[in-house]
């Protein structure tokens, strides 16, 4: 693209679109029940997350949007509004399971640039991605992200209750 072009999409285009609401499921309400259900059957060991980020930066082309660090910053984000998701915001391992994120990873989501890749990766290779995204997590939600029951014992994924939103100890982002 040459300078004329960048300099015509910088007029047009936000710096940095805004992530949607962090707290809204991301599956479509007649599934979600079923995506929330969803468990992963690949153990938690550092070499599935290595393979993961083999994915991750490979294969499943997260990196794209995502961006190597998963802050949502990759070379397709500046495109895309809403802005990618931003796997160390704590509101993001605390308020979905795993089985939400898998199905959004598989299927897409509607009305944002997440395109399905449930055709192009497998099953496994999907929960093997979400093994190494959950390195993002810092810590936040069970088992250092997300896990069995569910997100921060928020019930699994189901949202804060009355006086949780987004709590986190303090000094954490």
């Amino acid at each position: 693209m040459g300078l004329a072009a960048v300099i015509a999409l910088a007029g047009v285009l936000p710096l940095k679109a805004a992530e949607r609401n962090i707290m809204l499921p991301r599956v479509p309400a007649d599934q979600l029940s079923a995506a929330r259900a969803l468990k992963s059957p690949i153990l938690s060991l550092p070499e599935i997350a290595a393979k993961g980020k083999a994915l991750y930066e490979g294969k499943g082309t997260c990196v794209n949007c995502h961006g190597a660090t998963g802050r949502g910053d990759g070379v397709a984000a500046a495109v895309l509004d809403p802005s990618p998701r931003n796997f160390h915001h704590h509101g993001f391992w605390r308020h979905r399971t795993e089985g939400e994120v898998f199905w959004v990873i598989k299927n897409g989501s509607a009305g944002t640039g997440m395109l399905p890749f449930g055709g192009l990766l497998t099953d496994e290779e999907i929960w093997t991605v979400i093994q190494y995204e959950r390195s993002f997590s810092g810590g936040r939600g069970p088992m250092g992200g997300m896990g069995p029951g569910g997100m921060g014992g928020m019930g699994g994924g189901m949202g804060p209750r009355e006086g949780e939103c987004c709590a986190r100890p303090e000094g954490q982002p």
